[in-house]
C-alpha cells in the first residue's frame, strides 16, 4: 500500500532552520506531483508549496516564499521542504502530499510537528 513518512519536524527558535521529508513508497513516485500542507491548531490545513514531478517546476504560499524551498529526489523517492528564517507563525503540523498526474487519489502522511518558540 501507499505509504507516505515525513520526518525532520521539531522545536526551533525563531530564525532557525528544519529539513522536513517525505519518504514514499508503494507507488511510482516520479509519476506523482508532491506538495506539503501544514495545519495550525484552529485552523484550515493551507497549502506550502507544489513540485512537478521532474522537480522543474515549483510553486510557494506567499507567506512562505522565499524562506522555504521545496525539492524532490526521484532516485529516493523522497521530496524535502527547507525552512529557513522559522518564525512562530510557521508552527503547524507539516504533511506531505502526492497526487499522480491525471489521477483523483490524494495520499497522505501521517504529518510532523513543527514548533517555532524561544
Amino acid at each position: 500500500q501507499v505509504q507516505l513518512v515525513e520526518s525532520g519536524g521539531g522545536l526551533v527558535q525563531p530564525g532557525g532552520s528544519l529539513r522536513l521529508s517525505c519518504a514514499a513508497s508503494g507507488l511510482t513516485f516520479s509519476m506523482h506531483v508532491m506538495r506539503w500542507y501544514r495545519q495550525a491548531p484552529g485552523k484550515e490545513r493551507e497549502l506550502v508549496a507544489l513540485i512537478s514531478t521532474t522537480g522543474g517546476d515549483t510553486n510557494y504560499a506567499n507567506t512562505v516564499k522565499g524562506r522555504f524551498t521545496i525539492s524532490r529526489d526521484n532516485a529516493k523517492n523522497t521530496v524535502y521542504l527547507q525552512m529557513n528564517s522559522l518564525q512562530p507563525e510557521d508552527t503547524a503540523v507539516y504533511y506531505c502530499n502526492a497526487v499522480r498526474v491525471g489521477g483523483l487519489n490524494a495520499y497522505w502522511g501521517q504529518g510532523t510537528q513543527v514548533t517555532v518558540s524561544s
